[in-house]
């Protein structure tokens, strides 16, 4: 076989397994789209609360979505070698690791108000915040548990189902917020609160629809049998490949989640515009992360497989499309900025004017970063196929924590360039991240490759 139908190869098998993610993933996102377009035309107080609620939520669910991530390549491993018994003791304990966070992390969601108000938030937006959060702090356990659940699929190269439940959701949040938020068939017209409603049992309708699809295609894995039952060795397995994931995940999503807080330093019109902008930015995104999810099954394969250079043709495919399609998202935010942040604010609002302003502003900005947001976030999902998490997590915590926020301040507030010097922060930190996991991974692909022991530490 040439190198040129190797790279097809590649590329087919990542599209068939990628884009289902892709669309599953796409479809979640359009959960928290379709709050940020209702509650923008219902009012800007709500979308700004929303906004910083959200925030505070993805930081708490994201870490302990590690345990999830963690399943991924441990169920790959697992299938590449025959072993359906581990198959079955990994995501059991995976579930067990991310319902117990999820129990530890309410309280603190519950309770959020005074967090935000020491954060400098406004004491309105705080307490707006607060409010969503208290009904929708709920749907975290369930969140957490389809997230392993999905990964699960997705190594075992089952994602079309992961496709249409998320769709389904996705639909019936769009119907149930429409219902709740203004009030319609009889409802009583809640606002805020109707779109914390929605999103709790859309969790829970996710849930229960994957664990009755996955107890009827694989019953030889016998997910739900005895799930009471602990498993020490494999708890401690998951949970040690998991936490540095997690943390990885804290410190890319700090990165956003603080330059929430300080949009919301600038007030409540800028604060709504950057979410506005970054819930676009998290669709396109969405692409990224089922290319690197792809990415993490393809190497845990060729890994199993002892293949080398199938491992690095892989990868260098899977960077090469993330890269693609970065540069069509960029011409796309230079281009028609006005009507993609136009969509989320109602006209006869008379905020409109001041919040399309500021965000076309920040969806200029966040065209710098799409390139190197999907550089990274493939890079982890290739490091990951090779059990490679805590070192990733070191460079994540220097390049978001160490430089991207204090960029990010400096910028906003020393400078005095505003919201654009808070994005421009974020673009600091995403490329230096990116650059230093794709230097360590081909770094492990040509020079650490040992076909007898692939467990990179």
């Amino acid at each position: 076989m040439n190198l040129i139908e190797s790279y097809r190869l590649h590329a087919r098998a990542l599209l068939i397994l990628g884009l289902p993610l892709i669309g599953s993933h796409l479809a979640q996102i359009l959960i928290g789209v379709t709050d940020a377009l209702m509650l923008g035309w219902y009012d800007i107080a709500a979308l700004a609360a929303v906004t910083l609620g959200h925030s505070v939520y993805f930081v708490f669910f994201i870490v302990g979505s590690g345990f999830a991530f963690a399943v991924l390549p441990m169920v790959a491993s697992a299938v590449a070698e025959g072993d359906t018994a581990q198959v079955r003791r990994v995501t059991r304990m995976g579930l067990w690791l991310s319902g117990l966070y999820g129990v530890l992390v309410l309280p603190p969601l519950i309770w959020s108000e005074p967090l935000m108000l020491a954060l400098g938030q406004e004491p309105e937006t705080a307490a707006l915040a607060q409010q969503y959060l208290q009904i929708a702090s709920f749907g975290v356990i369930p969140a957490l548990l389809v997230m392993v659940l999905k990964n699960y699929l997705a190594a075992l190269e089952r994602t079309q189902a992961v496709l249409w439940i998320t769709v389904s959701a996705a639909v019936l949040n769009a119907a149930l917020n429409y219902v709740l938020i203004f009030g319609r068939l009889g409802f009583p017209e809640m606002g805020l609160a109707g779109a914390a409603i929605a999103s709790v049992l859309i969790q829970l309708a996710s849930l229960l629809l994957l664990m009755a699809h996955i107890a009827r295609v694989t019953p030889e894995h016998a997910l739900f049998q005895r799930l009471w039952r602990r498993d020490g060795e494999a708890f401690a397995r998951v949970f040690r490949l998991g936490w540095p994931i997690g943390l990885t995940n804290l410190a890319e999503s700090g990165l956003f989640s603080a330059s929430a807080l300080m949009m919301g330093w600038l007030g409540a019109q800028t604060l709504a515009a950057h979410g506005i902008a970054l819930q676009l930015a998290s669709m396109t995104f969405v692409v990224h992360l089922g290319l690197s999810q792809a990415a993490t099954v393809r190497v845990g394969y060729a890994a199993g497989r002892k293949d080398g250079p199938g491992l690095r043709q892989g990868a260098k495919v899977a960077v090469a499309m993330s890269a693609l399609f970065a540069g069509v998202t960029i011409l796309i935010y230079l281009t028609l900025p006005e009507v993609l942040v136009g969509l989320f604010v109602d006209p006869a609002d008379p905020q409109r004017p001041a919040i399309l302003a500021i965000g076309v502003t920040l969806l200029a900005v966040a065209a710098l970063f799409q390139l190197v947001d999907g550089a990274q976030v493939v890079s982890l999902g290739l490091l990951r196929g090779l059990h490679d998490t805590r070192v990733p997590m070191i460079y994540a915590a220097i390049s978001y924590w160490g430089v991207g926020i204090p960029s990010s301040y400096a910028m906003g507030f020393v400078i005095g360039w505003g919201g654009v010097g808070v994005w421009l922060g974020l673009v600091v930190g995403l490329a230096l991240a990116a650059g230093l996991l794709l230097t360590r991974f081909w770094r492990q692909a040509r020079h650490r490759y040992q076909p007898a022991d692939l467990a990179l530490q």
